[in-house]
C-alpha cells in the first residue's frame, strides 16, 4: 500500500525545535514535489514549505520563513522539515502531501486540489 508516513511531532516549550519527517512507503518520492501543511484546531489549513523533485527550489511561508528549512533524501525516500524558534502559533497538525504540481509561486493554488498522496499527520504543540 503506498502511502505517506509522518513523524517527529510532540510538544516543545517556546523556542525550542523539533524535526518532522515524512516517509514514502511504497512508492518512490523521485518524481514528486513534497509540501507540508499545517491545520490549527478552528483555522484552515495552511501551507507551510515545499521543496521540489529534485530539492532545487524551495518555498516557505512567510510566517515560518528564517525558522524553518525543508530538505529531502530521495534515496531514503524522506522529506524533513527542521523547525526552529517554534512558537505557540505553530502550534497544529502538520501533514505532508506528495504531488507533481509544478514549485512556482502559483504551487499554493493547486497543490492540495492535485495532491497524489497525504500524510495522516503529527501533531505538534509549542507551550510552557
Amino acid at each position: 500500500q503506498s502511502r505517506l508516513v509522518e513523524s517527529g511531532g510532540g510538544l516543545v516549550q517556546p523556542g525550542g525545535s523539533l524535526r518532522l519527517s515524512c516517509e514514502a512507503s511504497g512508492f518512490s518520492l523521485d518524481i514528486y514535489t513534497v509540501a507540508w501543511f499545517r491545520q490549527a484546531p478552528g483555522r484552515a489549513r495552511e501551507g507551510v514549505s515545499y521543496i521540489s523533485n529534485t530539492g532545487q527550489t524551495t518555498n516557505y511561508a512567510d510566517s515560518v520563513k528564517g525558522r524553518f528549512t525543508i530538505s529531502r533524501d530521495n534515496a531514503k525516500r524522506t522529506v524533513w522539515l527542521q523547525m526552529n524558534n517554534l512558537q505557540p502559533d505553530d502550534t497544529a497538525v502538520y501533514y505532508c502531501d506528495a504531488d507533481t504540481v509544478f514549485p512556482d509561486p502559483g504551487y499554493w493554488d493547486s497543490a492540495e486540489q492535485y495532491s497524489n498522496y497525504w500524510g495522516q499527520g503529527t501533531q505538534v504543540t509549542v507551550s510552557s
